[in-house]
This record gives structure tokens, C-alpha cells and sequence, in this order.
């Protein structure tokens, strides 16, 4: 079994030529990473319809890229935000579970250094966390924190230690990680929490979101560290066509399948397999 995002090409748009040719490549999981970062709100008609194509096409969601919005915004300090933003976020929990998957990814940045400015980062998100713990427990969907660029693993830990594994974990991007320098070390410390897996490549400067072994992440580490985490779930790419010098889809997509297929084996060497 292998995932893959559903964005590799565009982020908006009717996504079912995309399930297709995923399916076709030989995919049988996905990262819904639609609509990622907009206020758009899916409605029951359109999961309805998503849930008609993965069942025609073979695949189920692994997980869903759910959506801080731009003005539906669960970190808001105007409170009318804040509520919207956590409708938002509900309406992504209550997708996956309703298309099989049980984890949503969210973004949260690093912490401010100006201690006048932590109270109005940390009391609006904590305070939606809060109202969004029995949403998610009911719905068997958990949220886990993305490492981000700038290094957010300090911030990452904080949330980790104030709200059940039950509820909150980590999603670990390798290439985010890469740009930092600092996420093996990060995962290391987070590895108990793991619960999803943002695998893609880089320069070690730009977030190209490459293929598998096209960059500089060393992947050797990163896959003892998730055979020896949490996480027991397929591999799951975060890749897009853009940055990989290969303009043709179905070429793109059994490079990654090959990819992905490569890891999955070393991991599984990690854990003391044949």
C-alpha cells in the first residue's frame, strides 16, 4: 500500500482526473491535500460525489491537509474568526471520517521570540484545540501538527505534552525538516507521536516538494527513526510535478509509486525484516 497527495498537480479544480491517473499508477491510498489552504468548505453533495470516485477508482483517503484558512482562521485573535476557523477545521474532520481516512494535518507556526506576543499566539490555539478535542475523538479523526519552516518542533512538543495521543499527534514533512536541518533531531524527540507522514525532497534550501531521492534529505535516518516511532501506517508522499524536471503525469506518477515502493523497503529493513 502506498499514498500519495492528491495535489501533485493542482491544488483546486475537480480533482477525479487526478484520482484516475493515481489509481492507474497503482496507488491505493491518498493525501487529500484539495482546497489545503483556502476557506473553502466542502459540502455533503461534493464528499458525497469524492466518496463515488475513490470507490469506483479502488482508493481511500489515508489523510487529509486540512486548512488553517485565510479568513476562517482557528489561530485568530478576532474571535468571529476563530469560530469560523474552527468550523473549518471541523468540516475537514468530519470529511476524512465520512471518506475512511483518521488523521487531519495542521499547520501551526513557531512560537514568537517577544514574549508580549505569546499570549495572543497561544491562548486563541489552545483555546481551539479545546473545542475541537470532542469533535475529533467523536469522529475517530485525530489532529497532527506539521513541522514547518521556520523550525517549530519547540512549539510541536508544547502541544504534544498538553493534549492525548488520543487526540493530537505529529506529521512529520522530510523536506521541511531538510530546510531546517533540524528535523531528524526533532522526529527523534516526537517519534511516539507520530501519526503522518509528509514525504517529498528538497536542495536542502527551497520547499520543491521533489520526489523521493532527488535531493539531499538523508533518508536512511529518517526511515530507522519511523521504524522506530509510532507511526504504522503506509509511506504517504507529499511530491509535485513542478520541481522535478518530469512534465509528463503518468512517467511523474510511477517514479513516485517506485519511490515510495524503495522506502517502504528500507523502512521495513529498519524494523528488522527480510
Amino acid at each position: 500500500m502506498l499514498s500519495i497527495t492528491t495535489d501533485y498537480f493542482t491544488s483546486a479544480r475537480c480533482p477525479e482526473p487526478y484520482l484516475k491517473r493515481i489509481a492507474d499508477a497503482g496507488f491505493t491510498h491518498l493525501h487529500w491535500c484539495h482546497q489545503w489552504n483556502t476557506d473553502f468548505i466542502y459540502q455533503d453533495c461534493e464528499i458525497d460525489q469524492i466518496s463515488r470516485w475513490l470507490d469506483d477508482y479502488g482508493l481511500r483517503v489515508n489523510d487529509t491537509h486540512a486548512s488553517s484558512g485565510r479568513e476562517k482562521n482557528w489561530m485568530s485573535q478576532l474571535e468571529y474568526e476563530r469560530q469560523a476557523g474552527v468550523e473549518l477545521v471541523k468540516n475537514r474532520i468530519d470529511m476524512t471520517s465520512r471518506l475512511g481516512g483518521d488523521v487531519i494535518i495542521m499547520h501551526v507556526p513557531q512560537e514568537p521570540e517577544d514574549e508580549s506576543e505569546k499570549d495572543a499566539f497561544w491562548s486563541p490555539l489552545l483555546k481551539s484545540l479545546e473545542e475541537l478535542e470532542p469533535f475529533s475523538l467523536q469522529h475517530g479523526v485525530r489532529i497532527a501538527i506539521e513541522n514547518l519552516v521556520p523550525d517549530n518542533f519547540p512549539t510541536i512538543e508544547r502541544l504534544l505534552s498538553e493534549f492525548s495521543p488520543e487526540f493530537l499527534g505529529h506529521c512529520h514533512d522530510s523536506g521541511h525538516g531538510n530546510i531546517t536541518g533540524l528535523g531528524l533531531d526533532g522526529l527523534d524527540r516526537c517519534k511516539d507521536r507520530l501519526i503522518s507522514l509528509h514525504l517529498n525532497d528538497n536542495d536542502g534550501k527551497g520547499d520543491l516538494h521533489q520526489l523521493l531521492f532527488q535531493g539531499t534529505v538523508d533518508w536512511e535516518p529518517l526511515a530507522d527513526l519511523i521504524a522506530a516511532s509510532s507511526y504504522e501506517k503506509m509511506v504517504s508522499m507529499e511530491v509535485v510535478i513542478k520541481n522535478t524536471g518530469i512534465d509528463d503525469e503518468e512517467e511523474f506518477l510511477a517514479q513516485a509509486f517506485e519511490d515510495g515502493k524503495r522506502f517502504t523497503e528500507m523502512i521495513e529493513k529498519a524494523r528488522g525484516g527480510c
